[in-house]
């Protein structure tokens, strides 16, 4: 009975020393490095905020008429304001009979910088004042963030390998990643210009004017990714 125990008692403390030889020892001999990458793309979705008002007319022309008059307007453009347009909001007011003014707010979906020019101008014709930029992107964002992350992570390699190499050595598995551009915002530059005319009172022909010269700038993706390698 004492040998079993015995016997035991030499297993269990062999435990440790056979998984700390198991255990990889890259703490002993490793190259930490940052690896970072940049795109640029031209956005190719424009979001417009439009709100039509009975209150704009004083109540003289109905929520019914004025959208009726921008749905022409829009398919004028070339516009599919049964897949680009939906509502998104409307007052409570909007169902009921009476004096009670109402309003009805729409999400438009454009595909052109120029498409955009052109609605605020028929817009502003119509006497649609209130459509202002919502937002910016690209149809394809997610896929370009991916993009830029894998080659950040390929670039912390060639830094790690460049630094490895200079002392004579090479750069053998990599055991750690930090990546923290999970809820990285993209930088949109000056996308938002187009804010700005929904706020101007000017003619319709200067509406028009300033809306042709709107600036998309491109979207700017950054990302950096922390790596560690293990050094050979």
């Amino acid at each position: 009975m004492k040998r079993i125990i015995l016997l035991a008692v030499t297993a269990l403390l062999a435990l440790p020393l056979h998984a700390q030889e198991a255990a990889p020892r890259y703490d002993a001999s490793y190259v930490q490095v940052w690896g970072q990458a940049e795109k640029e793309i031209t956005p190719d979705e424009f979001y417009l905020s439009i709100t039509i008002n009975e209150k704009d007319s004083k109540g003289k022309i109905s929520i019914e008429t004025q959208e009726q008059s921008m749905l022409a307007a829009l398919k004028s453009l070339g516009i599919d304001t049964q897949k680009q347009l939906r509502v998104v909001d409307l007052s409570s007011e909007y169902f009921k009979r009476g004096n009670a003014l109402a309003w009805k707010q729409f999400q438009l979906k454009l595909t052109a910088p120029e498409q955009v020019a052109q609605v605020f101008s028929a817009l502003n014709d119509l006497g649609i004042s209130n459509v202002s930029m919502e937002k910016v992107t690209h149809s394809q964002l997610d896929q370009y963030k991916n993009d830029v992350r894998i080659e950040a992570m390929r670039n912390a390699k060639t830094n790690a390998q460049t630094l490895a190499e200079a002392i004579g050595q090479k750069v053998g598995k990599c055991f750690y990643i930090y990546d923290s551009n999970n809820d990285v915002t993209p930088y949109y530059g000056n996308v938002f210009m187009a804010r700005s005319i929904s706020m101007k009172t000017a003619d319709a022909a200067g509406t028009a004017e300033e809306a042709a010269q709107l600036d998309f700038k491109t979207i700017k993706l950054k990302y950096s990714i922390q790596a560690k390698f293990v050094l050979e």
